[in-house]
């Protein structure tokens, strides 16, 4: 191959890589305007607009600034958060499998915000708090048990998913021994909803949204290279340890805060990453395409739980209806192929 055609082949990856993210931008812009209008009462573009604007609209300006657009920004941040994290673990490991719904880093946040709602009573900012806790201290147990001879990808899924079976025995058992009032609000964190979205939930999600989401993208070049393995990454240059550590911290931090807001909303980690790799092709980081996914996925899938059906509901049961046979289909194609993301 000729250095032209090296470089023809570089601009059209590139040309499709913004092409693509602007088509995403494009469709979530549009999900997230329909999320403002559509309701019980309907709110034209204009007077969405005039809302958006600050302007005081009578009726509008409450359910649209206080109740729609808190959810439809929630819905946002958390699938974008969801898939910048799954991908970031997918690509780490080198394996569509290694999501953190699949290796257990959801399910300790479920497990300290179920244990939080039944046995300790707590309220909701206290249960996001232990959610984020969860999440960080089973990540951190993962590693740990799984870089005992060296860190190895499989091994940490492996054991991520014993782990995860583990917290889900320990999640049922303690719903076994709920009271009726706690088991609902209990479900309902576990569905994952944004149903009682807020802009007090809102702004932890976004602060963490802001500040790790670069730090992962600042990590990109790394993340790339260490897919060629520990030692063709240090020769060229990667510090492969605090790499590693950076990128794991700031993918289960911004999980956990995605996680504290909205509950695990299935699958949505688990998706972005090998969707926003069919879409944007070989050759380019998915990181940010990957939240772009995430994010469109969660606000569609909220659109279409409360409004496409006679009963409304929650985001995780259709993310969850989604999800599940792609991972079907993703566990075959894996088998045929031993195909990677």
């Amino acid at each position: 191959m000729t250095q032209q055609s090296v470089r023809t082949a570089r601009v059209a990856r590139r040309r499709r890589r913004a092409g693509t993210s602007v088509a995403l931008a494009g469709g979530i812009i549009v999900v997230f305007i329909l999320t403002l209008m559509v309701g019980n009462t309907f709110y034209g573009p204009g007077e969405v607009l005039r809302v958006l604007l600050g302007e005081t609209v009578p009726g509008a300006s409450f359910t649209i600034g206080e109740l729609r657009l808190p959810r439809a920004v929630m819905g946002l941040l958390a699938g974008f958060a969801f898939g910048v994290a799954g991908v970031t673990f997918q690509t780490l490991l080198r394996n569509p499998l290694a999501s953190p719904d699949i290796i257990g880093i959801s399910a300790g946040a479920s497990t300290a915000a179920v244990f939080g709602i039944i046995v300790l009573a707590l309220d909701d900012t206290a249960v996001s708090f232990l959610a984020l806790a969860g999440a960080l201290v089973t990540a951190a147990a993962i590693y740990l048990l799984s870089n005992r001879a060296g860190f190895a990808g499989t091994r940490l899924i492996l054991i991520g998913i014993g782990v995860a079976a583990m917290l889900h025995s320990a999640i049922t058992y303690i719903l076994s021994r709920a009271a009726a009032w706690d088991l609902q609000t209990a479900m309902q964190w576990l569905t994952g909803s944004l149903n009682g979205a807020t802009w007090d939930a809102v702004g932890p999600l976004a602060l963490a949204t802001l500040v790790l989401v670069p730090l992962l993208l600042a990590q990109g070049r790394g993340l790339g290279v260490l897919q060629l393995g520990d030692d063709a990454a240090a020769s060229l240059g990667v510090h492969v340890g605090r790499t590693r550590v950076i990128l794991i911290l700031c993918a289960v931090a911004l999980l956990a805060f995605a996680t504290a807001a909205c509950g695990p909303i299935a699958f949505v980690a688990f998706m972005a990453g090998p969707i926003a790799a069919r879409i944007i092709g070989p050759g380019a980081s998915l990181l940010l395409p990957a939240g772009l996914v995430g994010a469109l996925l969660v606000l569609a899938a909220d659109l279409v739980g409360q409004f496409a059906f006679d009963t409304r509901y929650p985001v995780g049961v259709i993310t969850g209806v989604l999800g599940a046979p792609y991972l079907v289909y993703l566990l075959v194609r894996i088998n045929r192929s031993g195909g990677s993301l």
